[in-house]
């Protein structure tokens, strides 16, 4: 995730989702992962404190500061590049698995009272963003479970 001014999202030359100032969230999923790690991982990013409070310190969270979300499905966070010159994509879930989760922890960030614009899932995309910063953190459910 990157804490942003700005970010969006066009497929097929059209604005998917669009957001001000908040988090732009690369969500990969796994085929170790299932609801739990979607709630964890929803109440974990809306809680991290990574914006600055009055005094410049990492104080704030997105939900602390009224931002937005942005999430866009990106599988190829799982991608394996150790060997060869081709990444493997082998723990990466599939479309029918991960979408299920995809929707499900866009629902939690929205419970958790955030407003969350996203991408298409599955299709080709063109994400534009500012990282604010730059703050880009990885948050990973496999070292959390």
């Amino acid at each position: 995730m990157q804490r942003v001014s700005r970010a969006s999202v066009e497929v097929d030359g059209s604005t998917k989702g669009a957001i001000g100032p908040g988090l732009m969230v690369l969500l990969g999923v796994s085929q170790e992962d299932g609801p739990e790690q979607a709630a964890w991982l929803a109440k974990k990013i809306a809680g991290l404190r990574i914006f600055p409070d009055d005094q410049d310190k990492l104080n704030l969270s997105v939900t602390d500061t009224n931002g937005q979300v942005l999430v866009v499905s990106q599988f190829t966070l799982w991608g394996d590049c150790a060997k060869g010159r081709r990444p493997s994509f082998v723990r990466a879930a599939g479309g029918e698995a991960a979408e299920p989760l995809y929707l499900g922890f866009v629902h939690e960030l929205e419970k958790l009272g955030l407003d969350v614009a996203t991408g298409s899932f599955g299709a080709m995309m063109e994400v534009s963003l500012v990282n604010s910063g730059p703050v880009t953190l990885l948050v990973d459910t496999e070292k959390a479970f």
